[in-house]
């Protein structure tokens, strides 16, 4: 069997979600069957260098233009052209890990990776650019169009079928997995003080509350501001009604802690999105300024350690296909509060606490209690550290290998 897979997406030399999720995707599936013969398609005028041990295998081969991916991506769009199955030399499969445009002859059946429908659900969230894109690639003709379609989640399944009309029965479910090097750290790791400096993050003695992703809007930065501001002015917030799961017996009681929050920091971590520029807005006038701290891009090696130096992580979404950085925060044993929509819940189960995102008293509730309770906090700690285990990328390769068989000839 003769597999075509576009990974075009790693063009922008960045290492976001989509870009993460191909590279762990292309690390376990290549190696796996020796039997199927890779044919990578990659192109970009500018685009980095690849240096991937699965680039070098028997059964792996890699062809390369150096067209502007913008004009590239016209002759595509408008004239169908080129058909890449073609360019590769022909192919059984074509897998698309994104909805890029990618035309191939009509013997050659189609499998493509949906991540979420956010840009039709929450398209405010989005600059008027990137909707621009999303409606010259035709994401939905693509889904129609397609022989298989992986998504991420249940949630995402559930959004093609009833904003897209997508047979369900094409449509396939593969959880992506958590790489191992996301785990509980030794105290003592010297790179753990690295990632400190390297970051400028706080002292063990202030602690601080994280925040990891992208910023734009959509992650409810905003809200968690706002949440952190409470904390820090430790309003006598009421007992709420949120998802506790089986530990509401930890946080019946209104104890007071003792503990003080005035050095308490909330660091935001990760790269500038689109409409991203009230959030720095409100961190400026906020008058706990000086304890927020925007670290900016994370190097991939040292996402472990800073997720391990964290108190608490939070995850205040408005909506997510999936949410990685979570399940990353619960296999570094950290204790990670989610928002409770869309995939979220799916995804952490029992190892989170969930929140109404719109509740700002709810998020900042949970946050404290997080900070405040021994018992609640060891508690999401066991569960999150379960619950991650559950979630690996040999099994979503072999789930990949299942959905080639089925379509393709051996």
């Amino acid at each position: 069997m003769k597999i075509g897979i576009d990974i075009r997406i790693l063009a922008k030399g960045t290492r976001t979600g989509v870009e993460n999720y191909t590279i762990n995707l292309l690390s376990r599936l290549l190696p796996a069957d020796k039997s199927i013969k890779y044919r990578l398609f990659y192109n970009g005028l500018r685009k980095p260098k690849l240096d991937y041990p699965w680039l070098k295998l028997f059964n792996v081969k890699i062809k390369t233009l150096r067209f502007p991916n913008r004009i590239f991506d016209l002759f595509l769009r408008f004239f169908r052209f080129p058909q890449i199955d073609k360019i590769l030399g022909g192919v059984d499969l074509f897998l698309s890990p994104h909805f890029l445009l990618t035309p191939v002859s009509q013997k050659t059946k189609t499998i493509i990776v949906f991540y979420d429908l956010s840009f039709v659900r929450f398209p405010e969230f989005f600059s008027f650019p990137k909707l621009l894109w999303h409606k010259f690639v035709y994401p939905k003709y693509q889904a129609q169009k397609a022989d298989s379609i992986v998504v991420i989640s249940q949630s995402t399944k559930e959004d093609l079928i009833s904003l897209y009309r997508v047979e369900a029965k094409k449509i396939k479910v593969i959880y992506p997995g958590v790489d191992e090097k996301f785990r509980p750290l030794d105290k003592k790791d010297p790179n753990l003080l690295r990632v400190r400096e390297k970051y400028n993050l706080p002292t063990d003695e202030a602690g601080f509350i994280l925040y990891f992703g992208t910023i734009e809007p959509r992650k409810n930065i905003l809200g968690l501001i706002k949440a952190f501001e409470q904390i820090k002015e430790e309003k006598n917030l009421p007992l709420l009604q949120i998802q506790w799961q089986g530990f509401e017996g930890m946080v019946k009681k209104e104890e007071k802690s003792g503990l003080d929050f005035s050095n308490l920091k909330l660091v935001i971590a990760g790269s500038r999105g689109w409409l991203c520029k009230n959030i720095f807005k409100k961190a400026k006038e906020s008058r706990f300024s000086r304890d927020i701290i925007f670290t900016g891009f994370i190097e991939e090696e040292d996402k472990p350690y800073l997720y391990n130096l964290a108190e608490v992580f939070v995850y205040p979404s408005f909506f997510e296909g999936f949410g990685l950085p979570p399940l990353e925060a619960m296999a570094c044993g950290v204790p990670t509060i989610v928002s409770n929509n869309s995939s979220l819940p799916e995804v952490v189960g029992d190892g989170a606490i969930k929140v109404d995102a719109n509740n700002i008293d709810e998020l900042g509730f949970a946050i404290r209690k997080v900070l405040e309770n021994r018992d609640l906090r060891d508690y999401l700690i066991g569960q999150g550290l379960f619950r991650a285990k559950k979630f690996n990328w040999d099994k979503t390769s072999e789930e990949f290998l299942e959905i080639f068989k089925k379509y393709g000839k051996t």
